[in-house]
Formats: structure tokens, sequence, C-alpha cells
């Protein structure tokens, strides 16, 4: 039968995009991520990207499957940023001061004891046991324990935010690198601009989406999944870190 009217014409089309979506699942609509495969090796070493999807090096006699140590790792990233400046002479880019392998700064109050099974990827304790915490709706009558038990979960979870961003084995990193190289306390990041259009990936990217790209590429390890304990600190971490900046979406 068809529609009487312009409502009833709706309906019919609303289902039938429901119906097609049902179908086909959220996975026929999903946009694959790009990946930029760097320049082969002239010298038979492994191409290094930086997170811009051009500038790279070689660090020859870095053989597939081998990493780098920590000092050498450090010293390719500034070697990368060093190109990137000289390209781009105007830009201001936050660099680390010096090559200690301890993890950065944290928000006043973190608790920076994060645990070797948080760094390795495992649940934090806050995500397989939520504490116990008084019941009722969002303006239910909390006391002063309920927020400070709030804010040292959050703390915890930045925490272990903090140890994944400085550790390229948590990343799962092939090579060596981790965030914190090129990204000093999350510098440069400006999780506030997202969603924006992303160049590198060709589409517009929530956050979670230029973390997964930066772990597959400058990192050469595995993307995580948007429910990983990892990625979820990762973004806690990054936000807490521009804490006070306004929100700007799409700015570049």
């Amino acid at each position: 039968m068809k529609p009487k009217n312009r409502s009833g014409a709706a309906i019919i089309v609303v289902s039938a995009v429901s119906l097609i979506f049902c179908s086909l699942g959220p996975r026929a609509f999903a946009q694959a991520q790009p990946v930029h495969q760097p320049s082969a090796a002239a010298s038979g070493g492994t191409v290094i990207q930086l997170c811009d999807g051009v500038t790279s090096t070689e660090v020859k006699g870095l053989k597939p499957g081998e990493k780098m140590s920590h000092d050498q790792a450090v010293a390719v990233s500034r070697e990368l940023m060093d190109e990137w400046q000289r390209k781009h002479p105007g830009q201001h880019w936050e660099m680390a001061q010096d090559n200690s392998s301890q993890p950065a700064s944290v928000p006043a109050g973190t608790d920076t004891g994060a645990s070797a099974s948080q760094a390795s990827g495992s649940p934090a304790a806050s995500e397989t046991t939520p504490p116990k915490r008084q019941q009722g709706d969002t303006y239910a009558s909390f006391n002063e324990r309920d927020y400070k038990l709030w804010q040292a979960e959050t703390d915890k979870f930045v925490a272990m935010g903090n140890t994944v961003f400085h550790s390229g084995e948590a990343l799962g990193s092939t090579i060596g690198i981790s965030c914190d190289m090129c990204h000093p306390n999350a510098a440069n990041t400006h999780p506030e601009t997202y969603p924006k259009y992303q160049v590198q990936l060709q589409r517009v990217a929530l956050l979670r989406d230029m973390i997964n790209w930066c772990i597959e590429n400058p990192v050469k390890g595995r993307t995580l999944d948007p429910n990983d304990p990892r990625m979820r600190a990762l973004e806690a971490y990054i936000i807490a870190q521009r804490k006070g900046a306004p929100l700007a979406y799409g700015k570049h």
C-alpha cells in the first residue's frame, strides 16, 4: 500500500535504511584506515616514519623484527623532529628536554604507581572491580568520601595512560618507539580539536583514530580495540594533560 502522506513515506524510508543497516551490520559502513607505507630502505635497514605521514629516516643496520634501545629510539625521534622543524620553521613544537626513560609529569594528585600489569595492557583494578559507591540517580546526595573516591579512580586511570604513553612495550612497538619521544607530556596532541578532518587518515577522525594511526605507523605496532584498557587510558591521559583548554573541534 502506498503512503497517503509525507509522514508515512518518511516512515518507509527510515524503515528501509534500518533494514539495510541491520542486514549488513555496522562493519559495512566502516571506513578502512589508510596505511602510509614508508619509502623502501636504501641501505637494508628500517625506515622510520614521523606521525605526519611524510617525514622519514632510515636506521641502518636495524633489521625487521629488531628493536632499538631506548636511547637509540630517542635519537631517531629527535632526528625526525629536527627535520620536521626545518621544513616548518614557523611552527612551534614542544620538545623533550632530556633522554630520561622516566614517565613525564601527570596532573596534580595523580597516583603514578601504576602496576606492571597496567603497563602491559591488563585491565586496571578499577576496570575489573568497581569500588562500592552510593546508589541513586545522578542527582543523589553524595558525600565528600564519594568525590574523593571518584577522583582517586580517575587519577589511577590517567596514571595508567601515562605509563602506556611512555612505554614502547605497552604500546606494542616493534622498533622501540613510544609516544613521548615525539610528544613529551602529550604535548602537541591537542585532543580538544577533535573531531576534525585528519589528512593522514583522509577522513574526519576522533582522537582514538589518530592514536591508532600513530601506533600502526610511526610506532609500527598493531592498532588497539576502542575498548582496550590501554586505548581508554591513553585518551584519558592525553585529555588530562590539556585540562582547561577550550573545546575547539575541527581546529587545525
